[in-house]
């Protein structure tokens, strides 16, 4: 079984990932993990990889298509694969389709976490984190008792460029411009099942869950 996970940022994705990995016993792959372990252990594809990378450039589709593919035929993916922030854009979401189809697979369920751009803005911007032990807070999630104070240490709280409203903003922008039509396309295959990503952990595992039953 292949499955595939979408979800802005901020929507869960990576903590469904790793809860749905476990509870059915399936392999959680994320691209860039993928791609560092190729690197890390030298392979052919790894090289290849790490060529593009030092000169700055994107790491052609097929080339990360070609390690999810050879991963797929790993002997601890054989109760199945779920897919991590790839693909990215519909042209990848074709070319992976394609690449299986030769192979004799097929994507069988993209789960859809759908939160609210207010909500996810909420949840991206207004995290504070701890100079000194790198504690991390939220300013309305998870508020420190002192403001610009680390509860656990005392250090100093400040706020990252990437936790900024206007990060955020931009982060979710370029998401929703090359997401929304790989959306469209696993609607229109029928293997497309969203999921209310607003509720509590549990609730949206259980709807997860659901979609794949």
């Amino acid at each position: 079984m292949i499955i595939i996970m979408l979800g802005a940022p901020g929507a869960g994705k990576g903590t469904q990932s790793e809860i749905l990995s476990e509870e059915l016993g399936m392999v959680h792959v994320s691209s860039g993990d993928l791609l560092r372990d190729h690197r890390k252990r030298g392979t052919e594809l790894g090289n290849t990889a790490e060529a593009y990378m030092v000169k700055g450039e994107l790491v052609p589709d097929d080339l990360i298509i070609e390690m999810i593919v050879d991963r797929l035929a790993a002997p601890d993916a054989e109760h199945g694969v779920l897919l991590d922030g790839f693909p990215r854009t519909l042209p990848q979401a074709r070319a992976l389709d394609e690449a299986l189809d030769l192979k004799g697979k097929s994507v069988n369920a993209a789960l859809y976490i759908n939160v609210p751009d207010d909500v996810l803005l909420d949840r991206l911007s207004g995290r504070l984190t701890c100079r000194r032990s790198g504690h991390i807070f939220h300013e309305k999630f998870a508020p420190p008792k002192q403001p610009g104070v680390c509860d656990i240490c005392g250090g100093e709280l400040y706020q990252r460029d990437d936790d900024k409203r206007e990060t955020a903003i931009n982060r979710l922008k370029v998401y929703f411009n090359q997401t929304v039509p790989i959306i469209v396309y696993y609607r229109e295959c029928n293997i497309l099942c969203e999921v209310d990503g607003t509720r509590s952990i549990d609730r949206v595992t259980q709807s997860l869950m659901g979609c794949l039953r």
